[in-house]
């Protein structure tokens, strides 16, 4: 099994789609789901690495998500790990919080 690596900022080998938000225009990253986990791996800047399976909260959006619903961005020259929600509230992985934040 051959392991990808992705640099933080090189962009990542999948297609994408463009998406215009207010003014901007965004490359959304179409990552196939047997590779969620190494994109995760990869760009993910916290320890601990949570799983695919974890339930996470996002602060800005107010709601849960699953892990493995995250999206990755291209925005001018960089890669964003951002929440499932990013587009209706802006949420990226440094507001993410494991579940139990909210109680």
């Amino acid at each position: 099994m051959t392991k990808l690596r992705f640099p933080k900022d090189l962009r990542l080998p999948f297609p994408t789609r463009i998406i215009q938000l207010r003014n901007e225009t965004i490359e959304l990253y179409e990552i196939p789901y047997a590779k969620k986990a190494t994109v995760l791996k990869a760009l993910y800047p916290f320890i601990p690495k949570p799983s695919l399976d974890d339930e996470m909260y996002d602060i800005h959006a107010d709601k849960k998500f699953i892990v493995k619903e995250f999206l990755v961005t291209r925005e001018g020259e960089a890669n964003f790990l951002v929440s499932p929600y990013y587009f209706e509230s802006g949420g990226s992985v440094i507001d993410w919080e494991p579940i139990d934040y909210e109680e």
